[in-house]
């Protein structure tokens, strides 16, 4: 997918992503109606095109983003995951109780997607510079203190060198940490509050959409934070973010975990606590990566998106190794005591490697202050 975005640019090989997850979104009753094959087909399609997703987060960013705005698009870019859940779940459940039944669930969604990859198609443009609703004076901010090759983004990509630096590996330990223990709660969740802290079922899913809805506006709050604070070093503000992103869910798994039933209103309080420090994210392995990767941020971005198809397997392998009663609330801590761990891991590596500085592998020209088509001017 990154060598289609390169070859093509986010606008065309992203709306060719969209279009296909509608037709295949929309074909899905009918797949169902067939053969499981088919329908497996389909789904294997509508993952095909979900792997787009991430590339193109990190391709508007290395774009669009101004250097000391990036917290803030990673955290807006990168909240479609909670977002999309909340208006599907939502409109979904009316529409299957509806006359119309489950299946215009899918029509639905197909025909809302083909629009919006319709309107992306209209209005994005790979290129600032030949936007013509980008000001000289908005394009020069887009552009301050990026260089020349950022700019210009027709350096040969160095898969090497980007998949043996340690920042970079760094930045997949920490994320792959942290979507494990996501996951994780998404997946498990349910089974642990009904089987070990004795919830009512019914009360399950509001306490859940509860926790996935809560963090959204606490991510923009730090995303805002992290690029506007300016009485604290870049680096340290990614040592501080990150730690609370990773160090800090380490801790609060420990704490959900020793949590007993009799108080599990707290545990759903520290598991919200949980994923508001995932909030801080954006201004910490995403913002390294992105810093340090700069024109190649798509990559290091989409491989996140690799990470957190391996953590679909990491959670589940865990707990079909330590839980063998799900009401032994002892056998789920070794997992979450395992998942910390790897979280305190991470996070002690992020304070040898992280950096706030593009790689030289990034660079091949001096710092633009800005350029408009095609005009540069270096300083």
């Amino acid at each position: 997918m990154n060598m289609l975005y390169v070859r093509c640019g986010a606008r065309l090989a992203f709306f060719s992503a969209g279009v296909l997850s509608a037709i295949t979104t929309g074909l899905t009753p009918w797949a169902a109606s067939q053969s499981i094959w088919a329908l497996v087909a389909f789904r294997f399609l509508q993952g095909v095109a979900y792997s787009a997703d991430f590339a193109a987060i990190g391709i508007v960013i290395s774009k669009w983003a101004p250097l000391d705005e990036t917290a803030v698009f990673i955290s807006t870019l990168t909240s479609f995951t909670s977002i999309s859940s909340i208006i599907t779940n939502g409109v979904s459940g009316v529409i299957c109780e509806s006359h119309l039944g489950w299946k215009w669930s899918f029509y639905f969604h197909a025909a809302a997607c083909l629009a919006v990859f319709i309107i992306w198609a209209l209005v994005y443009k790979d290129d600032p510079t030949l936007h013509k609703s980008v000001s000289a004076k908005e394009l020069g901010k887009i552009q301050r203190n990026k260089s020349e090759s950022h700019i210009k983004d027709d350096m040969e990509i160095p898969y090497v060198k980007i998949f043996t630096s340690p920042v970079v590996l760094t930045v997949w330990l920490c994320a792959f940490t942290e979507l494990s223990t996501l996951i994780l709660i998404a997946t498990y969740a349910p089974i642990y509050f009904r089987s070990v802290l004795g919830f009512d079922i019914k009360i399950i899913g509001f306490y859940l959409g509860l926790m996935l809805a809560i963090h959204l506006p606490f991510r923009f709050v730090c995303a805002f934070l992290s690029d506007k604070t300016k009485c604290i070093s870049e680096i340290s503000k990614i040592h501080i973010f990150n730690t609370l992103a990773v160090g800090c869910v380490g801790i609060s798994f420990i704490v959900f975990s020793q949590i007993p039933a009799e108080h599990n209103i707290s545990a759903v309080v520290c598991l919200a606590v949980l994923e508001c420090f995932t909030s801080f994210n954006c201004g910490g392995f995403y913002k390294c990566g992105t810093l340090h990767a700069r024109q190649f941020s798509s990559i290091v971005i989409s491989a996140i998106q690799f990470t957190k198809c391996i953590s679909l397997f990491s959670g589940p392998a865990l707990v079909a190794f330590f839980v063998t009663d799900e009401t032994n609330q002892i056998q789920w801590s070794y997992v979450f005591f395992v998942l910390a761990g790897f979280t305190f891991l991470a996070n002690i590596l992020s304070f040898i490697f992280f950096t706030d500085q593009p790689a030289k592998w990034t660079e091949d020209g001096g710092v633009v202050k800005y350029s408009k088509k095609k005009e540069i001017v270096k300083i």
